[in-house]
């Protein structure tokens, strides 16, 4: 005879799964449409590009130069393995972007939701999705598009997971007995969970497989770990007070992220002495100059990140989903709050941590030259699951004792969490409903295949965008204006391969159309002299040459 519960225990575990895979392909496919409302880049095709030249096994991108973040170990491995299956197309970019940020969604739910179970467990996952589930049109190019930073998040997540799981949540009441909070001896004195090396190891692969791709996990994750796992187990272990194998698990992690940093900053150049590809060196400018303008730049786009930037004039509807998305707001900042005022108190590791990296992470970003204008607010993309996980773990229990406590509020606070719910719910429906836009470059491609055009030269926005758009069909290296007025190679996210004359023979360039520079055409006759033909084609000016133009190419300029 089966024991009672059996098959309600089996039945839990088909339907659960089941539930979080076509959640998981919901949200997918929904993002995925707003993503394609907006016009990817050459930023975004390039990165397409590298990891295209990985798959067919330039794996170390040798000839690459690629910009201060190399993506090299997170969304380059994620685009050659969508381009495994989908081939070289521009969508790469927002099957990737979609990817992406639903995993962030779900990763976002399990950490709120930690060691917590019942109604309290799923409460805490549903306030950190649901203040994620909805971006903007406007916040696309940074959440939903090209690489920018959001994309490290999820590394960073899955990192905070392991620790999650190998560490006691302390303090944490809404747990029930038996799990971490009823006086057993892995409460009193021991750490809990796998404090084993292979704790510290996964932590330390992690960290440093993140910061091989992007460096702003030093932000994000690996000074706040370092420092508040060092400002709480010193202490103890200097008053030798209880707790000394939690003191010494937590000085492990900080070890193990302060060595993942170290290498994995010297990774770059390790990687460019094997002969793979070159990074730009990452510059971080400080300036108080202009700190007003800075300060608002930076509130304008922690607003824009939640959904919340009621200062950008929009459609009256959009403006609905906006005010709506103020909700989100208001609770990360009450969460952030609270855990700011317990620092000091012994508490799980995960909210002190989340508090200092978000903290950090703002005002680097305020005090920098890069808070210039709303599109620099991808330096700061991490924020927006650090705050859900933290409204999630933080206010979850309070608002579900409001809820059972204000009996008679009833009447006006369900209501009102329900027209939130609709407003976000609406904001996914509205995003996902916007017409798809491609490539900007799109119908030059089609013109130069059409006429036989397939090896040139133009300005990185059209360059690399246009080879993408076109399949490879059409090679198209960038060149930028030297100092003495004449075309030299563009040092920034470009194949030198596509600049040496006995591989390439380029025959024509790009000097007119959206997004090209005003020099092109006038620096493109300096060089090459006179062309043969010259044609007109949707606003594009393209000059071609009878002779290879990578012989006149001058030396590569600065960028």
């Amino acid at each position: 005879m089966r024991p009672p519960g059996t098959a309600r225990t089996r039945a839990r575990a088909v339907w659960r799964p089941a539930v979080a895979v076509l959640a998981a392909a919901g949200l997918f496919t929904l993002y995925w449409r707003q993503s394609g409302s907006a016009p990817a880049s050459s930023d975004g095709a390039s990165n397409v590009l590298q990891a295209w030249a990985m798959l067919h096994g330039n794996l170390l991108l040798h000839d690459w130069r690629v910009s201060d973040v190399s993506f090299y170990t997170t969304e380059l491995p994620q685009y050659a393995l969508i381009e495994s299956v989908l081939g070289l197309r521009a969508w790469v970019i927002n099957a990737g972007a979609s990817m992406t940020y639903t995993l962030l969604v779900l990763l976002a739910a399990l950490l709120a939701k930690g060691h917590a179970r019942g109604r309290i467990g799923w409460t805490r996952a549903l306030l950190a999705a649901g203040i994620m589930l909805a971006p903007q049109l406007s916040a696309t190019q940074v959440l939903l598009l090209s690489p920018d930073h959001t994309g490290t998040a999820v590394p960073v997540l899955v990192t905070w997971l392991i620790i999650d799981r190998a560490s006691p949540p302390r303090g944490d009441r809404s747990l029930p007995r038996g799990v971490w909070g009823d006086g057993s001896p892995q409460e009193q004195g021991g750490s809990g969970g796998d404090r084993s090396p292979r704790g510290y190891t996964a932590v330390f692969v992690l960290l440093t497989w993140t910061m091989v791709a992007d460096s702003i996990v030093l932000i994000t994750c690996i000074v706040p770990l370092v420092l508040v796992c060092t400002l709480r187990a010193c202490p103890g272990l200097i008053r030798r007070r209880e707790r000394p194998a939690l003191s010494w698990y937590e000085l492990s992690l900080a070890g193990a992220a302060a060595a993942a940093g170290g290498l994995g900053a010297a990774a770059p150049r390790i990687i460019a002495a094997l002969g793979g590809y070159r990074q730009a060196p990452v510059e971080m400018e400080m300036a108080v100059g202009a700190l007003r303008h800075q300060s608002w730049v930076t509130f304008q786009g922690v607003l824009e990140l939640f959904g919340a930037n009621v200062f950008d004039a929009r459609p009256a509807i959009e403006a609905v989903f906006v005010w709506l998305h103020l909700a989100g707001v208001v609770l990360v900042i009450c969460a952030l709050g609270l855990a700011l005022g317990r620092l000091s108190r012994p508490q799980e590791l995960l909210i002190p941590v989340f508090a200092v990296a978000i903290v950090i992470n703002v005002a680097t970003y305020m005090f920098s030259l890069r808070a210039v204008d709303i599109q620099g607010t991808r330096e700061i993309a991490t924020v927006l699951p650090l705050g859900a996980v933290l409204a999630g773990r933080m206010l979850a229990e309070p608002l579900l004792h409001l809820v059972q406590a204000a009996r008679r509020g009833r009447r006006w606070l369900l209501p009102t969490f329900g027209v939130i719910a609709a407003g976000y719910l609406g904001t996914l429906a509205y995003s996902a409903a916007q017409p798809p836009v491609p490539l900007a470059e799109q119908p030059l491609a089609g013109w130069l295949v059409a006429h036989g055009l397939t090896d040139g030269l133009a300005g990185y926005w059209q360059a690399d965008s246009t080879t993408l758009a076109s399949g490879d069909r059409v090679q198209v290296s960038a060149v930028t204006e030297a100092p003495d007025g004449e075309l030299v190679p563009y040092e920034w996210e470009t194949d030198d391969a596509g600049y040496n004359p006995s591989l390439r023979d380029a025959t024509f360039m790009v000097a007119g159309g959206p997004a090209q520079p005003p020099w092109a055409q006038a620096a493109a006759l300096r060089t090459f002299g006179r062309p043969e033909r010259v044609y007109s084609y949707y606003g594009y000016t393209i000059m071609v040459w009878d002779t290879n133009l990578l012989l006149r190419l001058g030396l590569p300029g600065l960028i």
